[in-house]
């Protein structure tokens, strides 16, 4: 498969603006899985592989456990997802995925970023079709083919193992996220897993040359300091 796994958005933001922002980003994902479920990680698997995400990005317990409690009480946010399409710098392809309260604020927000940037906001559906959806966990190993026959043996249905850099990826359809996870750890008692999450991958990449370098940071900048925006996915990479 050879997927580049630097097109993962699992970034863990530096400044104090930044985490700023990533502390509000898991907090309405928290919100709206504890919403849309059980108000309990182990009631929701959804939640909680959401939690342990969150921690592995540093995020303090404090701030997931505010957005639990939030999501027990009555009314509260009603927080929507909103999915933007469109082509960046360079003529990548992008797609924006967001939790919103307020439709007409993030559509305003994301244009901006996109008119500003010299870069086309697409219909929906435009870029999409041109990206795989997968399920992927991975973790520190080397020996992918016993990992292939424990997940084959629990009868996942696996898309692809890869080994790199001391780190096995898994690659499956999204449905088979929680049953490869639990695979896992029951072959590997102790596994300590680094993903567990279900994000999308470009089905070829676009070249992005030194002159369009500049314009193309800033928009991935703009995306990111908009406060609805949870993910960028891009199909970017760049020259040597």
């Amino acid at each position: 498969m050879g997927r580049d796994f630097e097109n993962r958005k699992n970034a863990i933001f530096k400044t104090a603006a930044h985490k700023s922002k990533l502390y509000s980003k898991y907090g309405k994902q928290v919100y709206v899985a504890a919403k849309n479920g059980v108000a309990d990680p182990e009631g929701n698997p959804a939640l909680r592989s959401l939690i342990e995400k969150a921690k592995r990005d540093q995020v303090p317990a404090h701030v997931i456990e505010k957005a639990i409690q939030k999501a027990r009480g009555a009314g509260g946010e009603n927080f929507a997802p909103a999915r933007y399409e469109g082509f960046g710098p360079g003529g990548c392809m992008v797609i924006i995925d967001c939790l919103t309260d307020n439709n007409q604020r993030t559509i305003s927000e994301v244009r901006a970023c996109f008119t500003k940037t010299g870069s086309k906001l697409g219909a929906t559906g435009s870029v999409a079709l041109w990206f795989d959806e997968l399920a992927v966990l991975s973790f520190k190993g080397d020996n992918e083919d016993q990992v292939l026959e424990a997940l084959l043996n629990a009868d996942v249905n696996v898309t692809d193992v890869e080994s790199k850099d001391g780190s096995i990826t898994v690659f499956a359809p999204p449905s088979e996220l929680y049953k490869a996870r639990g695979a896992l750890l029951e072959a590997f008692p102790g596994l300590e897993l680094e993903a567990q999450e279900i994000t999308l991958f470009p089905q070829s990449n676009k070249t992005i040359s030194p002159d369009d370098r500049p314009l193309f940071d800033k928009f991935m900048n703009m995306l990111h300091d908009c406060e609805d925006v949870q993910d960028v996915h891009h199909n970017a990479e760049f020259a040597s």
